[in-house]
């Protein structure tokens, strides 16, 4: 996929081969959507990106640089998804961190994916995935570079018409979809997954949760998402997916769906794009 690259503030398509990032995903990552140069949930991506520094002790990058960056790889472009990766920088072979590790910044811009507005009015299918999230509190939420769990549940599928698959851990609690948050209507009530175990803690979620504060968090198992009469998936880069079906399971898009999506256009997403 062609893009514009920064690495550390010069355009580069490459890394070295002793980059912690590359030899143990020692990082974090952000994945921004941008309309028309803004990025509305900028602030929230930065606060976690800044949290994930904290709590895996990497020196934190400088947000105005970042700011100055994104802008860069994402001139030009409508609709832009800019990714921001921080990694631990370069280090001595083995597992322990340099003890004074100057960090590596790589900031790409890519056009956005098509948006099309059927999804957002009738839904997507999902599925269940095999693969299972391993339970890691340490790393709880954040959005560290190693995917490999994402990757293997993604290969699970090649129906074109299947858009996401729903994700587990290994106690069988439901935690996510492989790029998404997973919401629920039960009962007349907003809920979503704890995630205090494992799992992403998107930054769409933080403002639905803003959005909408009496929105239960909680332990999910699979037969409540069953019963859900609403089902709908969040994403800083897709924004409010509508659920239409999750295997045999069918729901429709309902009345809590639809004011956030509306709230998402409030913030200034398109819900979709020519």
């Amino acid at each position: 996929m062609a893009g514009r690259v920064l690495v550390n503030g010069v355009s580069a398509a490459t890394v070295s081969v002793f980059d912690r990032g590359l030899s143990y995903g020692d990082g974090l990552f952000e994945t921004i959507r941008f309309v028309h140069g803004a990025a509305p949930l900028w602030l929230r991506h930065m606060a976690r990106l800044r949290d994930g520094c904290r709590r895996l002790h990497l020196p934190p990058p400088d947000v105005a640089t970042l700011s100055s960056e994104s802008a860069a790889v994402a001139s030009g472009m409508d609709h832009a998804v800019v990714r921001i990766s921080v990694t631990r920088g370069m280090g001595e072979r083995g597992y322990a961190p340099p003890p004074s590790p100057v960090a590596t910044r790589i900031v790409a811009g890519f056009e956005a994916p098509p948006m099309r507005g059927d999804v957002y009015a009738s839904g997507v299918r999902a599925r269940w995935c095999e693969t299972r999230l391993g339970l890691q509190p340490l790393l709880a939420g954040l959005k560290h570079l190693n995917r490999l769990e994402q990757v293997l549940a993604r290969a699970e599928w090649l129906d074109p018409s299947v858009g996401e698959g729903l994700m587990c851990d290994t106690d069988g609690y439901v935690i996510s979809g492989t790029m998404t948050n997973v919401f629920a209507v039960l009962d007349g009530e907003l809920m979503t997954p704890i995630l205090d175990r494992c799992g992403v803690a998107g930054v769409a979620r933080a403002e639905v949760l803003a959005a909408r504060p009496a929105a239960r968090v909680m332990a999910m198992r699979p037969e409540e998402l069953v019963r859900a009469s609403e089902v709908f998936l969040s994403s800083s880069v897709r924004g409010i997916l509508p659920v239409q079906a999750v295997g045999d399971t069918v729901y429709g898009p309902g009345p809590v769906t639809r004011a956030l999506q509306q709230h998402w256009r409030g913030l200034g997403f398109p819900m979709e794009q020519a």
